[in-house]
């Protein structure tokens, strides 16, 4: 399929335009020449007239033979015709005085009459002869046009080409960007028409810079953050093979267990956080209760809680603000639950309270889980939500995890319009636990697009 054009087709439109414009001038020339010729013509028909008042009539006047000869007829009054100047054209008598258009079987005349003494005098010319005089004339008009058509063609198109010239410039400027080098174009001196289209691909430029950015880094960071669990299964399968007595095989198969089961949910995490990234596997948002989704991830928590000594329940609702119905995409929303609960249950020792809720907030749905465990310090509140980000200490005292949890639950949080905030859990024996909030536009918004 042959490529559009857009400097072919503004060619073929404007010089289409341009024909079309002569062709118009053309006919308006050639029926005002004719306009024109007629009233010359007429005037010398009027003249020839007066000019014969008096004159004897024995020969034809001058100007009267020829095949576009002017016709001259002169009668007396008693309809006698006294003189015609060409024999081999009668023509009609017309009484009529003044100006008339007379049909023969040799075409149309134009025929002028006057009353001069005791005679009437007809002059008569065939319009034949005035249409070919007006064609002339317009002819002779529109041909210098005609001329001109190749050359504004040729202007029109040189023109057009440097009209585009600085899209060609853009196209050959970003030709030339790779993943590698996605500098901005350059703005300057570009028209106003273009300026427009360059600022929005350098835009484009510098979102897709900072994701590819954010895919090496993260990239660099997943492979840092295997490289350790994937030694150390390593190494708790060699010392599997060495182990001499059954206590040491089982104890080194256990710790093998484990090491497999942090390297597989950080696989998991990592695959999740990938498919949470922007245009990536984007579904439409649909109606979803976000109560009945926190029930379903307790569920699937439970016998996780129990084992670990952990209370984990839904807290109370209040009738008035049950309504917690929202556009989401409901298995990104069931991830974010789960992480949050996820989280909560691995960090809160035995014998402590997970609580998930939900609530209506004026316009917004609120989810909240919160437990009894160590919490975060006020300080790091936002560095929790980076990749693979640690609390520092936290290998020592607490339940040691991916980093990626919360990274997670942000990037979820941003698609659905949401923010999470974090603040004070249930108080337990030793800390003050650590409450994690999720503010959700609630159905009565506009879904996100």
């Amino acid at each position: 399929m042959r490529a559009r054009s857009i400097r072919r087709e503004l060619v073929v439109w404007i010089s289409a335009g341009l024909l079309v414009a002569i062709a118009i001038a053309a006919i308006a020339t050639y029926l005002r020449a004719r306009e024109e010729a007629n009233d010359i013509f007429d005037y010398q028909l009027k003249q020839m007239s007066a000019s014969l008042t008096g004159v004897p009539l024995a020969g034809a006047p001058p100007g009267s033979s020829g095949s576009d000869a002017l016709v001259v007829q002169v009668w007396d009054r008693a309809g006698v015709q006294v003189y015609l100047s060409q024999p081999q054209q009668p023509l009609p008598r017309d009484g009529q005085p003044g100006f008339s258009t007379v049909r023969t079987v040799r075409g149309e005349w134009r025929v002028f009459s006057a009353l001069a003494g005791d005679q009437i005098v007809q002059v008569a010319q065939p319009m034949s002869v005035r249409r070919e005089l007006a064609a002339s004339m317009a002819l002779r008009t529109i041909v210098p046009l005609l001329a001109v058509v190749p050359f504004l063609v040729l202007f029109v198109w040189f023109g057009i080409a440097r009209g585009l010239s600085p899209l060609e410039r853009v196209a050959i400027a970003l030709a030339e960007r790779s993943p590698g080098a996605l500098r901005p174009l350059n703005e300057a001196g570009l028209p106003s028409e273009v300026a427009p289209l360059v600022r929005a691909l350098n835009a484009l430029l510098d979102r897709l810079d900072h994701a590819l950015d954010a895919q090496r880094a993260f990239i660099a960071d997943a492979a840092h953050e295997l490289r350790t669990p994937l030694t150390a299964v390593h190494l708790q399968a060699q010392l599997a093979e060495r182990a001499t007595t059954e206590a040491e095989r089982s104890a080194a198969l256990a710790e093998l267990r484990a090491g497999l089961e942090r390297a597989t949910r950080l696989v998991e995490q990592l695959l999740t956080l990938a498919r949470e990234e922007p245009g990536v596997n984007e579904l439409p948002f649909v109606q979803l209760d976000v109560t009945e989704l926190a029930r379903q991830v307790l569920a699937d928590y439970a016998a996780i809680a129990a084992s670990r000594g952990v209370d984990l329940g839904l807290a109370e609702t209040n009738a008035a603000t049950a309504d917690a119905s929202v556009y989401g995409d409901p298995d990104a929303l069931r991830t974010l639950a789960s992480n949050l609960v996820d989280n909560a249950v691995r960090h809160t020792p035995a014998g402590g309270r997970v609580d998930v809720g939900t609530q209506r907030d004026g316009a917004d749905v609120l989810l909240t889980v919160r437990d009894s465990g160590p919490g975060i310090p006020e300080g790091e509140h936002n560095r929790v939500f980076d990749r693979f980000y640690r609390v520092p200490g936290e290998a020592a005292g607490r339940t040691t995890g991916s980093g990626l949890g919360l990274a997670i639950v942000k990037r979820i949080a941003e698609r659905h319009g949401a923010t999470v905030t974090l603040g004070p859990g249930l108080s337990g024996a030793t800390a003050e636990g650590l409450g994690v909030t999720v503010r959700l536009p609630a159905i009565s918004r506009t879904a996100p697009s």
